[in-house]
């Protein structure tokens, strides 16, 4: 079977990547806010999730009450968010020139299946090429918390889903995947992030390296 070829981008795609109480939401919404006034054309989107189908597909993949969902369902239905929202939103707007940020994408598959859920990173990847049609983040933004703060921030919120209620050793791998893939990609797009810091002060990191990319 032939898949896409890579889609031809004009636009830019920012990713925010990292464990459980980052602050990419908050994150993302502050550096929206920022491109617009700065007068770019910008979308933000998530994953899972962006698109009513996607959206759909969280609700399942992310429910507390789905425990006892399988690691394979898992990976699938995360691909199977991922192609909605690429083929629908992400791309799309890449061919119009826009800027795209989001939270969460490729990379937290290779993470949670791939390195932590044991699955290999080759495989991910190969479902990766086919479900974002070989798109790739020109800027990954690594928001690294240590595990104790970034739970009690999730506890704290009361949004608690199927991944947080994992074990703390599980939240531990996840950072230590990361940390791994942003070290073997620093110079590839990559930048780790203090998000221990407060709000305003990771917003700044953020902004100075989003404008420095997109040269504004």
């Amino acid at each position: 079977m032939k898949h896409k070829k890579s889609s031809k981008k004009n636009g830019c795609l920012i990713a925010l990547e990292g464990g459980e109480g980052g602050g990419k939401t908050t994150q993302i919404m502050r550096l929206t806010r920022r491109l617009k006034k700065a007068g770019m054309d910008v979308i933000s989107v998530r994953e899972p999730g962006g698109t009513v189908i996607s959206e759909q597909i969280r609700e399942v993949v992310l429910s507390s009450k789905n425990v006892g969902i399988q690691d394979t369902t898992e990976v699938l239905l995360f691909q199977a968010a991922r192609a909605q929202i690429y083929g629908e939103v992400v791309i799309p707007a890449l061919k119009a020139g826009k800027v795209v940020l989001m939270d969460r994408t490729r990379d937290s598959s290779v993470v949670y299946q791939g390195m932590v859920r044991g699955f290999g990173r080759k495989l991910i990847e190969e479902l990766n090429e086919i479900s974002t049609q070989k798109t790739r983040p020109d800027l990954t933004l690594l928001l690294d918390v240590p595990v104790k703060v970034g739970l009690a921030r999730r506890a704290d919120s009361g949004k608690v889903d199927r991944l947080d209620m994992e074990a703390k050793d599980f939240h531990e791998q996840v950072r230590k995947a990361y940390l791994t893939l942003a070290k073997e990609n620093k110079n590839k797009g990559w930048v780790v992030v203090d998000a221990e810091q407060t709000e305003g002060e990771v917003e700044k990191a953020l902004w100075e390296l989003v404008s420095q990319k997109l040269k504004i």
